[in-house]
């Protein structure tokens, strides 16, 4: 009997390569359509590859940790005898195409029997013997949710297990640069060899905004909503890119052009286990303080648990990077290429200051720490950009009224 190809599949616009993170099978495994044959990563998205076809694994042709481009043969198999409808090979069936690794709340992925379902549902349904064809998803458009496998005689879904404690290495340790750490070094050095970097540092009184958060914080988390100032300052930097649009920019080195985007895409750095991931919140502009908040708690748990889609990796107009939570007072983050700014933002200390009377008073300071592409803008306009978001901190009740926040279901 011939043995089938199995070709990489196209993983999303613009993407040639992956790298093969781990295998989920071995020569001699039979699998049915569906089943998760590999984890991918590109653009630091971890990716599951679903089998089109219901055979038996002959070859693996990648190893683990190799870069692996569209359309390369990844590895054989022979198809099942019974198979009514044996599977064409991907390269002519745009390839049972890979699907992001997301939650069951994730957007429905179609296999290449029509069955919707996200990966985790697949592979829970996988581990439960349950066959997903025989199931009617109650989800939108008839996606299947875990409360069906349930209802289909799976046990009980059990809690989520706590994230285990970050991995610092040991003394002595040689770990091989791959998967996400590798894609980091890539970025980075990319961005530290064709960038020239300036920095720019100033202080806030976010006195105000400290009061102001105290008081949301309880009503806002009664309604699911976690406020974190990091909420405030991505509101803050929308409006100072409104004022300062030079700031919101992309250089096109290629086409020697500074592209002033008329759109607020804001990244989020994010400490993952995995290693320093940046979603994006898109067109932050246009929305309230309470769905940018919703929006970063959901990005931050979607990064470490490695569920991230492609596109929230993707199309960043300025980026936040912000170490506050876990300690320090001033940085200075690297601009992700092809972006011109970045903003560092430190923790919130107690510092004695004087009024406008001269009198000493307690103020909440947090320290800002800009990077900016000398190619396109100078130090001068940073210090107006800076003062921009300062302003905006300072004043903190009127980014609720910019952010639409009593029209968005919040108090007020």
């Amino acid at each position: 009997m011939t043995a089938m190809e199995y070709q990489l599949p196209e993983l999303g616009e613009g993407i040639y390569e992956a790298e093969l993170v781990a295998w989920h099978v071995k020569p001699g495994d039979v699998v049915k359509r569906g089943q998760s044959l590999a984890e991918v990563l590109t653009d630091k998205a971890s990716m599951e590859l679903p089998a089109g076809f219901t055979g038996t694994i002959e070859a693996l042709h990648a190893e683990a940790g190799s870069q692996v481009k569209v359309g390369e043969v990844i590895l054989t198999y022979q198809a099942a005898a019974a198979a009514s409808e044996p599977a064409p090979p991907p390269s002519r069936q745009r390839a049972a195409a890979a699907e992001p690794k997301r939650g069951p709340a994730a957007t429905a992925s179609t296999s290449a029997l029509g069955v919707k379902a996200a990966p985790s549902v697949r592979l829970m349904a996988r581990q439960l013997g349950i066959d997903l064809a025989r199931i009617k998803g109650s989800g939108p458009g008839g996606r299947i949710l875990v409360a069906d496998l349930t209802s289909a005689g799976a046990p009980a879904v059990r809690p989520v297990p706590a994230t285990p404690p970050p991995d610092y290495g040991k003394p002595g340790m040689r770990i091989k640069l791959q998967g996400v750490r590798r894609r980091i070094a890539e970025h980075m050095t990319l961005a530290k060899r064709t960038i020239p970097h300036f920095a720019y540092v100033d202080e806030a009184d976010v006195t105000d905004l400290v009061r102001l958060r105290t008081a949301l914080k309880e009503p806002l988390a009664r309604a699911g909503v976690k406020l974190t100032y990091l909420a405030f300052f991505v509101k803050a930097v929308v409006e100072a890119l409104k004022e300062v649009p030079i700031c919101n920019a992309t250089l096109d080195e290629e086409g020697q052009e500074i592209v002033v985007h008329d759109r607020y895409h804001i990244g989020i750095a994010v400490a993952a286990p995995q290693g320093l991931l940046v979603p994006v919140i898109h067109d932050a502009d246009r929305k309230s303080l309470q769905e940018i908040a919703r929006e970063i708690d959901r990005l931050g748990e979607e990064a470490r648990a490695s569920k991230l889609k492609v596109e929230e990796l993707r199309g960043g107009t300025f980026t936040i990077s912000s170490i506050g939570g876990i300690g320090g007072l001033i940085s200075t983050p690297i601009i992700p290429h092809p972006q011109v700014g970045i903003m560092g933002v430190g923790k919130v200390v107690k510092r004695p200051v004087y009024d406008a009377q001269l009198n000493i008073r307690p103020a909440d300071i947090v320290y800002l720490s800009f990077s900016f592409d000398h190619r396109v803008l100078d130090g001068a306009v940073a210090a107006v950009f800076g003062n921009a978001v300062i302003k905006r901190l300072q004043a903190p009740g009127a980014l609720l009224l910019q952010a639409g926040f009593g029209a968005a279901g919040g108090p007020g």
